[in-house]
């Protein structure tokens, strides 16, 4: 499960961005988009069946694939409209996302990329029978080589099991 804003679309730095990329209005709205962050996922996509979850939904798709070289089309989550967005509001479990992403997940070995996790995300983590990893990012910096790497060494070791 792969989240864009604080992932790919990066914010929250001091200008100018350490982070190779590129600015792009989407929707009218400015976003910093890390060539990083997409190479790190293009390495990942060996390894894992990549999917949006993020507000973006089908938005991702497109404009992320021509903008970064992303695969096209991939899957993505719909979220409840309204469920937490900006209202505060929760879903089952407690995180916004987490109902979507478990629905989607359906009891399978699930990595999750995210720059805003909250107590319930980790508590749902921890009781999900399948292995989960929840992997944070830094909004001003997202998917780095230490978390691509660590995804890299947990996929391997669910192969070894």
């Amino acid at each position: 499960m792969v989240d864009i804003d604080g992932v790919i679309s990066l914010f929250g730095f001091q200008p100018p961005p350490t982070a190779a990329g590129s600015f792009h209005w989407i929707d009218g709205i400015p976003h910093f988009l890390s060539a990083a962050a997409a190479e790190h996922l293009l390495a990942l996509s060996s390894l894992y069946e990549l999917v949006w979850a993020s507000g973006w939904e089908e938005k991702a798709n497109e404009y992320l694939p021509h903008l970064l070289g992303l695969p096209p089309a991939l899957p993505f989550l719909r979220f409840e409209r309204g469920a937490g967005r900006t209202s505060g509001t929760r879903s089952v479990g407690g995180h916004w996302k987490l109902t979507s992403i478990e629905a989607f997940a359906a009891g399978r070995p699930l990595a999750w990329i995210d720059d805003a996790f909250d107590d319930s995300c980790h508590a749902w983590a921890d009781s999900r029978p399948a292995p989960t990893l929840l992997v944070p990012t830094a909004p001003e910096r997202g998917l780095t080589q230490p978390e691509t790497q660590r995804l890299e060494e947990w996929a391997l070791e669910l192969e070894r099991e």
